[in-house]
């Protein structure tokens, strides 16, 4: 038999269970992870190469502009940008900049990611991140998205979304980074 207001007592020490649950998790999650922001130093990564031994550590790229590109072979708007990142990539050629590709494909996919290199006929480096640590470490929200690095190793540009990578306001802001490590000497700066 209820007696009565026993049932407002239970609700009140429910209610009050939740509020000490979610101050418990609110005090105990680890803190955000800082934005990426324009002007933030980009993470710096160590990846391996599809197709081959060697592997890339962006901080050895300090003194070049780099294109930090997040793909996918399964992603459509990936495959739609491709072609207008390596025609990019061959109208930069031979200049300090430098693009690299990051797949977060599974390492069972790699037959795909042969496969659309083949098809676009990408030169630019694919690299491997097997287990999207440097996804996670860029806080990349889905693919594509392209991060635009200066000569010193910060983020000068967000791109999120395929992008028509021959649009000359791309182009524009690549030559602007170029010429600002070039007027630096090519070497990292503050």
């Amino acid at each position: 038999m209820n007696r009565p207001g026993s049932g407002t007592l239970s609700l009140l020490i429910v209610a009050a269970l939740f509020a000490a649950g979610v101050a418990a998790y609110v005090a105990l999650r680890p803190p955000p992870a800082p934005v990426l922001r324009n002007g933030a130093v980009a993470p710096d990564f160590h990846l391996p190469v599809h197709g081959g031994s060697k592997e890339v550590t962006l901080s050895d790229l300090r003194g070049k502009v780099v294109f930090v590109n997040f793909w996918a072979t399964w992603c459509a708007p990936c495959r739609s940008e491709a072609p207008a990142l390596e025609r990019l990539h061959q109208t930069l050629l031979g200049t300090d900049f430098e693009i690299l590709a990051v797949s977060i494909d599974k390492p069972e996919d790699e037959p795909a990611i042969a496969a659309f290199q083949k098809e676009f006929s990408i030169d630019f480096p694919i690299l491997l991140d097997r287990d999207r640590g440097v996804y996670n470490a860029y806080q990349v929200s889905g693919v594509p998205e392209t991060f635009l690095v200066d000569a010193s190793g910060k983020v000068l540009e967000h791109f999120i979304g395929p992008q028509n990578w021959e649009d000359p306001r791309y182009s524009r802001a690549i030559r602007r980074a170029l010429a600002a490590a070039k007027e630096s000497g090519g070497s990292p700066g503050e």
